[in-house]
């Protein structure tokens, strides 16, 4: 699995990690019974302090998408699509409504943020697209 940490972001890194397994679960990239890197694993592999890894695991295990299997580690719980999918639509309206809010400070109009929308849509590769409706629901 493969984790992307900003350092210069706003979203702490243990939430960077909670997010990265909720959207990767939403997305079909883990499955129901998937085996996570341990903690010390990750922390190695992203060079982080292994608290902040458990952090984000104690997080996802207490919202129930992940639970501990004694003595094998971490796995992704098989109910866990719908809640990840749910937190996934939250944070995609989040980030949209945010855009929205600038855009509209900046004196953009309602026809220039669609004209901005369908831009940045039609940007994307069609094979990109593609493999992303098939894969979500």
């Amino acid at each position: 699995m493969f984790f992307s940490i900003d350092s210069s972001s706003d979203v702490a890194v243990y939430e960077q990690i909670v997010r990265q397994v909720q959207l990767a679960i939403a997305d079909g990239t883990l499955v129901g019974g998937q085996m996570l890197p341990s903690v010390r694993q990750l922390a190695r592999d992203l060079a982080l302090n292994a608290n902040t890894v458990a952090r984000a695991y104690r997080d996802l295990q207490s919202t129930g998408v992940i639970d501990a299997q004694r003595g094998r580690g971490m796995t992704v719980r098989r109910d866990a699509v719908d809640a990840c999918r749910v937190r996934r639509d939250g944070l995609v309206d989040e980030a949209f409504r945010r855009a929205i809010a600038d855009a509209i400070a900046g004196g953009m109009t309602p026809e220039q943020l669609r004209a901005a929308f369908e831009d940045a849509l039609s940007a994307l590769p069609p094979t990109e697209l593609a493999e992303q409706g098939a894969t979500n629901e």
